[in-house]
């Protein structure tokens, strides 16, 4: 529903609905970073606006007000009951508000039994009876709140909820997301106006299109001109059933993102990052895109929608075939060309029709009268409006708007207007609204139109209101007429017809002539303009989006007639000088630019500074990355609204001007001016600085001390200034800095006064090899204050360093410490630690201190073994110990670690997981070849594959030493692929393996060109009736960074079925016994890289069963054995050299 809220934001309805969908209520150290983190990143993802605390908001002596309020002010909440649940009296002060609101307004609550019996919950036994034990201890004189508790407890384990003992958590997440959706549509979408008309349209598609629990895959278009409510239908369908998939995402806007450079990769990666919930997805062009949605949502039971298509080359690079995606996969695509639907091979297409007379006189009703029929003295009036709008929602919601409030006079002249311009149809309906604005509001909507839509209204209201737009009333005043939205995150947008209507304004002021309009967007009528000097002082605003497609020359007097000029942005900043300035010539010089300016974005600008004539007094930001600026401008100039200044990239630059008269400047971004020698001294009187940025500065030797008194600085970077070997000392003045990056520079030290930024989050000395040391005294004054310990060991060294408590992120990687302090453990905030190649010796007992670690990197260091603290890191999810030759062992690793890499560990022996205890990691053992002669090695490979199969994760695998597929895989063969018999009706998954090795051959680097990889991959496929899925890159990737691969490895994986029923089935042809033949086979990528044997193993839905037995029998403190297999991995435990 989020879409549909986003759209109504604004409306007086919109106020009748609590402000949060659904509120989590959970003990913070059971599950914050486990099942409730995956819990609120999928309704998120269904667009389920969640409240989840922030830790902040439970510290202190009483519960925050804004726990209690976001409660009452949600529908839903779910209380997920773990095992100390109760022992928090802020979890108990939110039960007990809960059962208050579920009583009296009617909040619908879920429980959740996190591996607890419900019955313990109900009755108060177990960790629940301990808690309130405490409790009562605690509230000896008011014992009338522990019975409040008790019996809130009581009543919310009555309630039906969700017992996560052998279940899916995945599936118990998808079915709180199937519980909570319809209920949302039902409460809500009668105060949406979007929604007029809407159930029959969503009823039609449902039973006469999408035909939804089907098993086949399924594209259906939806078209229809502009305005008629193409994607408000494809919302509400996706706000209805998008909660039965196993991954849904829309995509918007695909038309006009297209036209951004990269835009359909771009596109790509929001369609991957949404179904699979991953921040970041790494696809450099439109091919391998393509082949990565197709091998990672084949087997997924995904719905998608593809909004404002049109082009076949859209629609190919998102959803080319129905084979990318798995059955019972629905994709809608709208679009106003039915034709072009037709041609990709979109049969089933739903055409919209605008509304009916009924639906229509509601819709406007709700706009000119706020209710949903009209006033009984304006009926016959409204008939005769909606009836000018043809159906048309968007039309009816603008004329709609604009009536409001007006007299019956105003609405006959309104009216009288409307007749008299329909020849020019709906634009004119349109434009009625447009013309009832104040001419600063005009102005504002066309330059959204034109330059501003999908922008973020934050980053440029410095910018609207220099323009004189007021944007904090007029942006309210254009949304009430329904002409704008805010979406999520903030950005500005409007409908596509309300730009094309803004944008057909402005070209109708000078149709013939480009020079003599306000404001230039279209390729063609920019270059006409610049190439034969045709500007007038009517241009206000130009904006060249892409690189001049071929080479153009352009006149020297360019925009010396463009007085009014305001807005001027040229060029992408992705691209590099070298194609910028191989596209587009201009003279020697630039005369002129207008004093009007208030942005100039000109990347790859190729003039050494700015006309001499030009007075930047107006000018709020200046972004010029790639350009060939020497000098800005002489002297000092008159800077007063000037916020941004971006030179990024700017090679010729050796100095910055005076910036004394820039007062409100924020922002100062010089990244690799490889010539800039001096930061001008001027730059302390920047009292408004949060950004300073010289990353890659070579020449620059010192950062000027006035810095040091800059007091809104929160960003630091001087990251690759190699000359910098010394920062000054009174750094720790800067009290609000939260970044601070001074990787790859000469420091030896940090100043001693750095202990005083408390605010610090950030901390990146990464290759400063200044740090290196072999005496203690140089790595103590490494951290702040250290020297202090000598003569205060326990206060001011603890003192010092709980200064940086808010620190979450260091890298002191390529630092070569050899060691590093016990003190490290009071940075109890740190979520992500990169400690590789500092050449350590040891690891200290303190890193167990580190409760948030989550990411440790350690690759490359020389350590022996890692502290049996280690174990204590219970939040940890990765950690990486590449290269690490000299390591032989492990200690038991937290239960939690969900990947561990340890390539290249070549003296690896021990590596004691406990894969009966909980979630196996991911295994990365390239090179750890000693690890062969772990005698319970067999054993807990089996058991990792039991943990596997039970549990069911996806994504998961192993790499390890061996050359023999283990006997229990029943199907072998010798060679890249195995085929075998499967009873379609009881398969449950897949067990995978093969043997790989990798052949002499040259090296990576001798081999590259455009195509080649930098390292190997292996990747296994699925092939049923000659219909083959492929799981590219979800297997091994790796390089030979750490040495030579020369044994044998064993690659498994596991491929189980989120649901009963097959992945492919209804395309299986099965025999007379209900079997079908498939072949699974194995492919490599990468030059030497061999498969010499595979093997597979099916699981059937009685082996699961059979597995989950034993799995109960075997205890937290003794390993599995393999009773139910004949079979073990002994045959792999042979010698792993190359044959």
């Amino acid at each position: 529903m989020a879409l549909l809220q986003s759209s109504s934001r604004s409306s007086s309805s919109s106020s009748k609905r609590g402000k949060y969908d659904v509120f989590l209520s959970f003990r913070g150290e059971d599950t914050r970073k486990k099942f409730t983190d995956h819990l609120y990143r999928a309704l998120e993802q269904k667009g389920i606006s969640t409240f989840r605390d922030d830790e902040k908001l439970k510290r202190g002596t009483s519960i925050a007000p804004e726990l209690l309020k976001a409660i009452e002010e949600s529908r839903f909440a779910v209380i997920i009951l773990s095992r100390d649940y109760a022992s928090s009296k802020w979890c108990l002060i939110e039960l007990t508000k809960i059962v208050e609101c579920m009583e009296k307004t009617g909040l619908v609550v879920l429980p959740v039994f996190h591996y607890v019996d419900p019955s313990d919950v109900r009755n108060h036994r177990g960790t629940f009876a301990e808690a309130f034990d405490k409790h009562q201890e605690s509230f000896k004189d008011n014992m009338r709140n522990i019975e409040t508790w008790k019996a809130a407890l009581t009543k919310v384990a009555d309630l039906a909820g969700w017992d996560l003992k052998d279940k899916y958590e995945s599936k118990v997440i998808q079915e709180i997301i199937g519980r909570i959706c319809p209920e949302l549509y039902h409460k809500f979408s009668s105060v949406y106006e979007d929604l007029v008309g809407m159930d029959s349209r969503v009823e039609e598609m449902l039973g006469s299109y999408l035909g939804e629990g089907l098993g086949d895959v399924r594209f259906v278009g939806i078209c229809g001109m502009g305005g008629m409510g193409k994607t408000t239908l494809a919302q509400e369908i996706f706000s209805r059933i998008s909660g039965n998939f196993e991954g849904s995402c829309i995509i918007a806007n695909i038309r006009e993102e297209t036209e951004n450079q990269g835009g359909l990769v771009s596109l790509q990666k929001q369609l991957l990052s949404q179904i699979l919930m991953e921040s970041e997805m790494k696809i450099w062009n439109v091919y391998e895109g393509l082949n990565v949605i197709r091998n990672t949502l084949h087997n997924k039971k995904v719905f998608i929608v593809l909004d404002d298509v049109d082009g076949e080359e859209q629609l190919g690079a998102l959803a080319g075939k129905r084979d990318w995606f798995g059955p019972g996969s629905r994709i809608i695509i709208t679009s106003r060309d039915s034709h072009l639907l037709i041609r990709c091979g979109v049969n089933d297409i739903y055409t919209i029709e605008g509304l009916s007379d009924n639906d229509a006189l509601k819709l406007f009703s709700l706009k000119a009268f706020h209710k949903p029929h009209p006033e009984e003295n304006f009926v016959n009036l409204s008939m005769v409006f909606v009836k000018y709008a043809k159906g048309l929602p968007l039309a009816l919601k603008v004329l709609g708007s604009l009536l409001f409030g007006k007299t019956k006079n105003e609405w006959k002249s309104a009216l009288n207007r409307l007749k008299a311009e329909f020849d020019e149809k709906i634009m004119n309906i349109l434009q009625i609204s447009f013309d009832g604005l104040r001419d600063t509001q005009k102005a504002l909507f066309l330059d959204i139109a034109c330059f501003f839509k999908g922008k973020n209204i934050d980053c440029i209201r410095d910018v609207l209101q220099s323009f004189g737009y007021y944007p904090d009333c007029n942006i309210d005043v254009l949304i009430d007429k329904s002409l704008i939205t805010i979406k999520d995150h903030g950005i500005l947008w409007m409908h596509d017809l309300l730009q094309d209507m803004g944008q057909e304004i402005v070209l109708r002021k000078s149709p013939r002539e480009p020079g003599g309009r306000s404001r230039l967007w279209i390729y063609k009528d920019i270059i006409h303009v610049l190439k034969n000097n045709t500007g007038t002082e009517a241009v206000e605003g130009i904006m060249l989006k892409v690189p001049i497609q071929k080479m153009e020359h352009l006149h020297a007097e360019a925009f010396s007639k463009m007085k009014n000029l305001r807005f001027l942005k040229i060029g992408n900043e992705e691209f590099s000088q070298d194609i910028i300035n191989s596209t587009m010539q201009l003279p020697k010089s630039l005369n002129y630019l207008s004093d009007e300016l208030r942005i100039v974005e000109w990347h790859g600008y190729p003039f050494k500074s700015m006309p001499t004539s030009f007075q930047p007094n107006k000018l709020v930001e200046l972004r010029m990355r790639w350009s060939s600026i020497k000098h800005l401008w002489k002297g000092i100039m008159d800077l007063d609204e000037l916020r941004l200044i971006d030179l990024s990239d700017s090679q010729n630059l050796i100095e910055m001007p005076d910036l004394s008269r820039a007062p409100k400047l924020k922002q100062l971004i010089l990244r690799r001016c490889i010539r800039l020698y001096e930061i001008h001294a001027s730059v302390g009187n920047l009292k408004w600085l949060t950004r300073l940025d010289l990353n890659g500065c070579k020449c620059l030797s010192s950062l000027p001390i006035v810095c040091c008194y800059l007091m809104s600085l929160k960003i630091l970077t001087l990251s690759g200034c190699s000359k910098i070997n010394k920062l000054p000392e009174d750094l720790g003045n800067i009290e609000g800095l939260e970044v601070l990056d001074v990787s790859e520079t000469a420091i030896t030290e940090l100043p001693s006064s750095s202990v005083l930024l408390k605010n610090l989050r950030v901390l990146s000395l990464r290759r400063c090899e200044g740090l290196s040391s072999t005496s203690s005294n140089k790595l103590i004054s490494f951290f702040p204050l250290m020297k202090k310990r000598r003569v205060d060991p326990t206060g001011m060294l603890g003192r010092s360093l709980s200064n940086l408590r808010s620190l979450t992120y260091l890298d002191l990687s390529y630092c070569n410490l050899q060691a590093i302090p016990d003190s490290l453990g009071c940075l109890s905030s740190l979520t992500r630690l990169n400690l590789n190649y500092c050449n350590l010796q040891a690891i200290p007992d303190s890193l167990g201190c580190l409760s948030s670690l989550e990411y440790l990197h350690l690759s490359g260091n020389n350590f022996v073994c890692l502290p049996k603290s280690t174990t204590q890191l219970y939040n940890m999810k990765h950690l990486f110990l590449r290269g690490c030759t000299h390591l032989r062992s492990l200690p038991e690793l937290p239960l939690n670690i969900g990947y561990l890499c340890a390539d290249g560990c070549t003296s690896l022996e021990i590596l004691p997981l406990r894969p009966e205890d909980g979630p196996f990691p991911n295994l990365s053992l390239l090179g750890c070849n000693k690890l062969i002669n772990n005698e319970d090695y067999d054993d807990m490979l089996l058991a990792k594959l039991r943990h596997q199969i039970i549990k069911g994760n996806l994504n998961y695998d192993i790499t390890i030493p061996g050359r023999e597929i283990p006997k229990w895989f029943g199907h072998q063969s010798e060679g890249t692929s195995v085929n075998l018999q499967v009873p379609s009706d009881k398969l449950m998954g897949i067990a995978l393996c093969a043997v790989f090795l990798l052949h002499h051959h040259r090296p990576l680097h001798q081999l590259l060109s455009d195509g080649d990889v930098f390292g190997h991959y292996l990747s296994w496929y699925l092939n049923a009736n000659g219909d083959q899925s492929r799981r590219s890159r979800q297997g091994i990737y790796f390089t030979e960074r750490f040495g030579k691969i020369e044994s044998n490895y064993l690659y498994l994986d596991y491929y189980h079925y989120r649901y009963p029923t097959p992945i492919m089935k209804e395309n299986w042809i099965q025999d007379a016994n209900g079997f079908v033949q498939i072949e699974i086979g194995f492919q490599t990528e990468g030059p030497g890289l061999e498969v010499t044997k595979c093997g597979a193993h099916l699981i059937l839905e009685q082996d699961i069963e059979d597995l989950n037995q034993t799995m109960r029998g075997c205890s937290s403190s003794s390993r599995c054995s393999i009773t139910p297999y004949e079979d073990d991995l002994e045959d792999s435990a042979e010698d792993t050299k190359t044959k």
